[in-house]
């Protein structure tokens, strides 16, 4: 190599890296001219012509060069590591990138900073104000009041709070377990994830459907006051936002949990206990003899004492199930919950702990409805809801119906 230029040398790896860096669109245009560099040194080029063919200085060449000649080493190390591709590639990029520039000194202390994150974490009505979240102007304000700082804009708060990843502005609804004892929760988790496990088998060789149940209730059969218009090139569909109600609707729907289908739907004015116990002996008749899981949330409906008397006359259980509020089976919710969750029985039902709807497979396709049928819907009367609502079912059984691939076991979740 003629002159005082440092000397460049390649591997075949680090050539394959460099040439994709060199002729790629996605990545930034500093290090596509630096790789080219690189490999243009290689092939024996004088840093002149080099600059020339990159449009930089003489002098900007011979320090990418330097800085290529001293990181040699380390980058073949690199390569001889696990999972190098990706490691030497990313070490390449390191080398090729800007490297951090001091600028100017900070305007705010760490404190001063520290103190701000604090505010933010507060809620406002602490500091005397009648609004439920921050903002950045609020914050600027609030910051400068305090003394915190003697001025600072709304950008600088807002550019803080972004590198922190605080999002005032943000919240989403969240509902903790109300279960005292965490054992006994995770055991009842454990217990439904077990139910959905075993259904294939039990459905393919003992003749058991398992069914998951809830209801939808007040679905609203809501009329647009004027047409849709529909979508066009550059502008989406449009819906008017004034409407009629026309009544509601509850839907109390099962999903067989084997087939994947929705079976035995009941639609009607109300939820009540008479209309949970109906619904799930109607289900039942499907298949009058087979055994039956049904999973479902703590809805008191769901262990009413109609749905005991049910089940123990279909299972030909003749003992005495005692008197409401008073003792034996139904005395209680408990005593009839453990009444209806009992192994034994033909009939036997699962049930999700509190605040967890989540382990009920049919939440899942009440989305599906909800956004597909219910949400853009218009419906002039209770009855074309309903009947769109049944055709929507009998299309999902057609088109949507398979079992859902349920990974989660019963591990604790994190909040």
């Amino acid at each position: 190599m003629p002159g005082s230029a440092a000397k460049v040398v390649i591997t075949e790896r680090q050539q394959e890296v460099l040439r994709k860096l060199s002729t790629a669109t996605t990545v930034a245009k500093r290090l596509v001219q630096r790789a080219t560099i690189i490999l243009l040194a290689f092939a024996g080029m004088d840093n002149q012509n080099i600059a020339q063919q990159v449009s930089l200085e003489r002098h900007q060449i011979g320090v990418w060069r330097r800085r290529w000649q001293q990181a040699f080493n380390n980058l073949v190390r690199i390569e001889c590591t696990e999972d190098a591709p990706a490691k030497l590639r990313h070490a390449i990029e390191a080398l090729l990138a800007d490297e951090p520039r001091p600028g100017s000194p900070g305007k705010f202390t760490a404190e001063q900073i520290t103190l701000l994150f604090a505010l933010a974490c507060e809620p406002p009505e602490k500091s005397g104000l009648p609004i439920t979240h921050w903002t950045g102007a609020e914050l600027a304000a609030e910051a400068c009041k305090r003394g915190i700082f003697e001025s600072i804009s709304v950008s600088q708060v807002n550019r803080l709070l972004r590198e922190a990843d605080l999002q005032p502005h943000r919240s989403r609804y969240w509902l903790n377990t109300t279960e005292k004892d965490p054992e006994q929760f995770q055991t009842q988790v454990q217990i439904v994830c077990a139910c959905y496990h075993d259904a294939p088998e039990l459905y393919r060789y003992h003749d058991t459907h398992t069914i998951s149940v809830d209801e939808m209730t007040g679905i609203q059969a809501l009329e647009r006051t004027a047409a849709t218009r529909r979508m066009k090139p550059g502008q989406g569909e449009l819906r008017e936002f004034e409407y009629k109600r026309n009544g509601t609707l509850t839907l109390i729907g099962n999903f067989h949990v084997v087939i994947g289908e929705l079976v035995a739907p009941t639609l009607g004015p109300t939820r009540t206990e008479a209309d949970f116990a109906g619904h799930i002996e109607q289900t039942i008749r499907l298949d009058p003899a087979a055994r039956y899981v049904f999973v479902l949330d703590n809805l008191n409906v769901h262990c009413s004492a109609t749905l005991v008397e049910m089940v123990a006359r279909l299972c030909g259980i003749e003992d005495d199930l005692g008197k409401k509020g008073k003792y034996g089976v139904l005395k209680s919710q408990k005593s009839r919950q453990e009444f209806l969750s009992e192994l034994s029985q033909r009939i036997r039902f699962v049930y999700t702990p509190k605040h967890s709807s989540w382990l009920n497979q049919i939440e899942i396709v009440f989305g599906v409805i909800m956004r597909k049928v219910v949400r853009r819907g218009n419906f002039p009367s209770v009855e074309d809801l309903r009947t769109k609502l049944l055709a929507f079912i009998e299309y999902f059984n057609q088109v949507f119906a398979k079992p859902f691939k349920w990974t989660y076991t019963g591990r604790p979740l994190k909040a």
